[in-house]
């Protein structure tokens, strides 16, 4: 709760900002502009295009625990086979798995529902000076294109406004800088490994560093770790650090082997894309799900930064390096990827323009939008089937009361007589 409300108050602070300004908005009006391009898990995109009514379009991986997607956006989320983010959770799951699914969907609509919604619909409704909620304004959203798709994510029903373009920055390798191609070469036939814990780490303990110095210090392939702190004192002949590398390049050239990653989703599609088996690191966020997707489709091993050994990840290493079975699903991903009528990029591309053209996709738009919570549920029909059942149900009660009272009345006068 304390996590959520610290962000509420950064995402308001920023909100601000950007609609109390009468200026930049007067500039954005001025400007008629076609098109607003947002992401829901920094909010107000929304606001702005409605306050200068133009048509919106939503680009996400995902919201928080995905509750954006159920309650605003009008996604099918049975907790029966579509896991949340942060559940760590595949889709199938067992029947504990499940319970423990069901119940943390629920406590997160609630808490959305009942603690982070309301103080945004308030904002909203006093910046538009009319009643109104922060579903229903980014239930208004045209079109939802999903940095996802199914060579990563678990099937799921999905609406006709929600196109999937993951993968939509990857493209083919580059020649690399004379440098790295120079230290690749080097590897002979055993090839590189590329290793990168991403740009929000740029450090490690002393003990953790020479832990994981050690056990690339012990494979045969070269390696090339982006890597910004104090140099280890097991770092071996075979590692070399750099402080950044062409991580797209490095993946699609030939001599890599596999990729040590903390499993962001950039890093995760561009190694899809060129085929190339995963060690995951996950750190925080949705890594942790990343790499859980990952290893339910063979194409990585796992490791906990927290706990691993040097022979752990040395063990991992030696796994996705040795055995063909990962490499041969991270081949699979990479054709599914490959396969498919439109590149990612150039369907995102196709959208955005169709929206623009057509000032708006409203006929994509589910009439789910339109109605209240408890229609949407179906609760007012429940509600009604169930009160023409207590109807009859008494009637036939009563009936059947008179019939056994005049049935009575009747015994008894015969008897008398």
């Amino acid at each position: 709760m304390k996590m959520i409300k610290n962000f509420l108050a950064t995402a308001k602070r920023v909100c601000d900002n950007a609609v109390t300004k009468k200026e930049l908005l007067s500039r954005l009006h001025t400007a008629k502009l076609d098109i607003c391009i947002a992401d829901p898990l920094s909010l107000c995109g929304e606001l702005v295009a409605e306050l200068i009514n133009i048509p919106l379009i939503y680009c996400l991986q995902f919201s928080y625990e995905k509750v954006i997607e159920r309650l605003c956006a009008g996604l099918l989320m049975l907790p029966s086979y579509i896991p949340d983010v942060t559940s760590r959770l595949t889709d199938s799951m067992t029947f504990i798995q499940r319970l423990e699914k069901w119940l943390l969907y629920t406590m997160r609509e609630v808490i959305s529902a009942h603690y982070s919604f309301p103080e945004w619909n308030e904002y909203y409704s006093k910046f538009l000076g009319k009643p109104t909620t922060l579903c229903e304004i980014m239930g208004k959203a045209d079109m939802w294109l999903f940095r996802s798709y199914w060579d990563f994510e678990f099937p799921q029903p999905y609406l006709p406004n929600i196109e999937f373009v993951g993968g939509l920055h990857c493209k083919p390798a580059k020649p690399l800088p004379k440098e790295f191609e120079e230290f690749v070469q080097s590897s002979g036939r055993d090839g590189v490994m590329v290793f990168t814990l991403g740009s929000m780490i740029k450090n490690l303990s002393e003990e953790k560093s020479n832990m994981i110095a050690s056990a690339l210090a012990q494979i045969p392939q070269k390696v090339l770790w982006r890597y910004t702190g104090k140099k280890p004192k097991t770092l071996g002949a075979n590692t070399r650090l750099y402080e950044w590398i062409p991580q797209n390049d490095l993946l699609g050239h030939p001599k890599t082997r596999a990729f040590i990653t903390h499993c962001g989703t950039n890093g995760i599609y561009e190694a899809i894309y060129h085929g190339v088996p995963m060690v995951g690191i996950p750190v925080f966020g949705d890594q942790h799900d990343n790499v859980v997707r990952m290893k339910a489709k063979g194409a990585a091993v796992e490791v906990d930064l927290q706990r691993m050994t040097s022979e752990d990840l040395l063990n991992a290493l030696k796994a996705v390096i040795n055995n063909p079975f990962y490499k041969e699903n991270a081949m699979k991903l990479s054709r599914i990827h490959h396969d498919q009528p439109v590149k990612p990029l150039n369907r995102a591309v196709f959208w955005v323009e169709f929206v623009m053209c057509h000032k708006g996709a409203k006929h994509l738009r589910p009439a789910f939008h339109d109605l209240t919570w408890f229609q949407h549920h179906s609760l007012d029909v429940i509600g009604f089937l169930l009160a023409c059942a207590a109807t009859v149900a008494f009637l036939v009660t009563k009936c059947c009361l008179f019939c056994c009272w005049k049935f009575g009345k009747t015994a008894k006068k015969k008897k008398r007589e």
